[in-house]
C-alpha cells in the first residue's frame, strides 16, 4: 500500500514537471507552483449506551466512546494543456474505549474499559480536463488498529455533458484487510498460535447526476459490492438453547446491492431541501431502507441553521437470533444486534458561520460548522455525537 501511495505522489510531481514547459522554448521548463486550495479540520465526539453486546452473546453493556480527528489538505495546479491536477492528503485518528471488549478476556483487563487507537491516512490524485469534460482519479489508503490492517486502492472516472447539466461517474475500490485472530478466553486452545485471517472487499459504484432546473438537482447512485474471507468477528460469542456457546459463525462471502436517490431543491434564497433515499439488500437476507432529510436555512448571509432527520429500518439477516435462541443444528449463527431486525432515528442540528473577516480574526478560516446528533435504536441503544469543522481556504 505504501508503494501505491508513493507511486501516486511520484506520478503527480512528474506530471507537474513534464507539463510545466515554457510555451516559447520547448527546451526550457518553468515550475508551476502548487496552490493550496483548501484545508479541512474535523473533530468529533461520540458516546453510546446499550445492553446488547455481541461480545457477550447479545446481552451486556455496549458502552463506547470515540474521539475522532481528521485533517485533509487539498493542493492543485494546472499544466500547459490547462488540465487541473489535484492532490488531496488526509490523515485521521480515532481514539476509542469499549467496555464490552473487556469481556473478551476479563482476567487480563484491570481498567473499567479497554481502549485502542485507529490511524487511517489516505491520498487522492486526480486530473480534470475541462475541454474534454472528463476527470479521472486514483486513491490509496491504509487503516490500522491493534487487531486489524486494511489496505485500499481505488480509481474513478467521470464525464460531463456538453451543457454541463449532467454527469456520469464510475468508481472502483478494493480493500485488502487482515484480522488478527482473537477468541474469547474460554474458547482458546492452549497450543494456539497467533494467526491472521483475510477479509477482502471489492465494489463498483455508478452515479448519474442531473440538473433538472435552476431549483432542482438529482443524483442516482448504485453499488455492486462483494466481500470474501473472515466475515464473522471471532471474539463475538453465540449462546445456544442448551446453554453452550461458540464463536460467531457467518458465511465467508457476501454480496451487497444498494441503490440511492438524492434530491436537492433550492426553495428561494434562504432555504434548501436536501432529501435522500437508499434501498439496500444483500445475500445474507438483510434488507434496509434509509430516509434522510436536511433543510439548511440561511438566517443571514453569514449564518445558517441545518436541522436534519434520518429514519432507518432493516429486516435482519437470516442467521441472527437473540441470546440462547440458536439451535445446535444451525450452520451459521450470530447474536450481533447490528444484523437484527431493527429501526433507528437520528435527529439533530447544524450551525454554520462564514463571516467575511474570517473565524476569530483569521481571514483564511472562512467557515466554522458545529453539528449535534441524537441517535436512538429500537433495540434500546442510544447515542450522542458532536462534531466541529473548520475550513481554511
Amino acid at each position: 500500500m505504501l508503494r501505491i501511495t508513493f507511486a501516486a505522489l511520484f506520478i503527480f510531481f512528474q506530471t507537474l514537471f513534464s507539463f510545466a514547459q515554457h510555451t516559447n522554448d520547448s527546451s526550457r521548463y518553468t515550475l508551476r507552483k502548487l496552490k493550496l486550495e483548501e484545508v479541512n479540520f474535523v473533530s468529533s465526539y461520540y458516546h453510546q449506551e446499550g445492553n446488547n453486546s455481541a461480545v457477550t452473546g447479545g446481552i451486556g453493556t455496549e458502552k463506547l466512546t470515540d474521539l475522532g480527528t481528521t485533517l485533509d489538505v487539498k493542493l492543485s495546479t494546472y499544466d500547459s494543456r490547462k488540465r487541473k491536477h489535484t492532490l488531496i492528503g488526509e490523515f485521521g485518528v480515532d481514539v476509542y474505549t469499549s467496555a464490552s471488549s473487556d469481556k473478551i478476556d476479563p482476567y487480563t483487563i484491570s481498567s473499567a474499559s479497554t481502549s485502542d487507537v485507529r490511524v487511517y491516512p489516505s491520498i487522492t490524485y486526480s486530473v480534470t480536463n475541462d475541454q474534454k469534460r472528463t476527470s479521472y482519479s486514483i486513491v490509496g489508503s491504509v487503516s490500522t488498529e491493534y487487531d486489524y490492517l486494511s489496505k485500499g486502492i481505488g480509481a474513478g472516472w467521470s464525464k460531463l455533458s456538453k451543457d454541463k447539466n449532467r454527469e456520469f461517474a464510475v468508481k472502483a475500490q478494493a480493500f485488502l484487510d487482515t484480522w488478527s485472530v482473537i477468541l474469547p478466553i474460554e474458547l482458546r486452545s492452549t497450543n494456539r498460535r497467533d494467526k491472521k485471517e483475510p477479509r477482502n472487499s471489492y465494489s463498483t459504484s455508478f452515479t448519474l447526476s442531473q440538473i433538472v432546473s435552476k431549483r432542482m438537482q438529482l443524483l442516482l447512485l448504485t453499488d455492486f459490492a462483494y466481500q470474501s474471507g473472515q466475515l464473522a468477528t471471532l471474539y463475538h460469542r453465540t449462546y445456544f438453547n442448551n446453554g453452550s456457546h461458540q464463536i460467531e459463525n457467518l458465511p465467508d462471502q457476501r454480496f451487497k446491492f444498494p441503490v440511492a436517490l438524492r434530491v436537492h431543491y433550492f426553495a428561494g434564497d434562504r432555504f434548501i431541501l436536501r432529501s435522500y433515499y437508499r434501498y439496500y439488500q444483500d445475500s445474507w437476507g438483510l434488507q434496509a431502507h434509509t430516509f434522510d432529510i436536511e433543510t439548511p436555512i440561511k438566517i443571514t448571509p453569514f449564518f445558517s441553521l441545518s436541522p436534519f432527520y434520518r429514519y432507518y429500518t432493516q429486516q435482519g439477516v437470516k442467521y441472527f437470533a437473540p441470546y440462547q435462541e440458536h439451535s445446535l443444528d444451525e450452520v451459521y449463527y450470530t447474536s450481533d444486534y447490528d444484523l437484527s431486525t431493527l429501526s433507528s432515528q437520528l435527529m439533530g442540528m447544524g450551525i454554520r458561520l462564514s463571516p467575511p473577516g474570517g473565524i476569530l480574526g483569521i481571514s483564511k478560516a472562512n467557515a466554522l460548522e458545529l453539528r449535534y446528533g441524537h441517535y436512538t435504536r429500537s433495540t434500546g441503544l442510544t447515542a450522542n455525537t458532536v462534531a466541529i469543522l473548520i475550513k481554511i481556504k
